[in-house]
């Protein structure tokens, strides 16, 4: 087997960031909480002493079989300054009936906009006016 299965994001504060998520994204609880500390996670995360706690959410769309959206927050965060032309995740995408309404939702539970707000059309694969 070989399926995608989720993808992981580091945030300052778990739950604030896995609040946002569940109100503008509609993305559930599954019950799969972490409280993650120990010499096997020092290796894997090349850190001493790390703790990460955090949750997987399940992601708008998908029934029992689902890939998911992994929050977690470590107990010692780097800052970062981030651009979109770093590397490294640059956005998730939802599908959205009314973008309007879920900008609004966004900017309600603390979300921003870092940049103007645009829109574009895919005319044929790979073109966009």
């Amino acid at each position: 087997m070989f399926r995608y299965a989720h993808t992981n994001m580091i945030a300052r504060d778990h739950k604030k960031l896995i609040a946002f998520y569940k109100a503008v994204f509609h993305c559930r609880s599954i019950g799969e909480t972490r409280d993650l500390r120990g010499e096997w996670l020092d290796r894997l995360t090349g850190l001493s002493g790390a703790h990460i706690v955090g949750e997987h959410l399940c992601l708008p769309g998908y029934g029992e079989d689902h890939p998911t959206l992994e929050i977690f927050s470590y107990d010692h965060m780097e800052e970062a300054d981030p651009k979109i032309n770093r590397c490294g995740l640059a956005h998730l995408a939802f599908e959205v009936d009314d973008v309007e309404e879920t900008l609004k939702r966004v900017l309600e539970n603390g979300g921003r906009i870092p940049a103007e707000k645009a829109a574009a059309e895919l005319k044929d694969e790979g073109e966009w006016e």
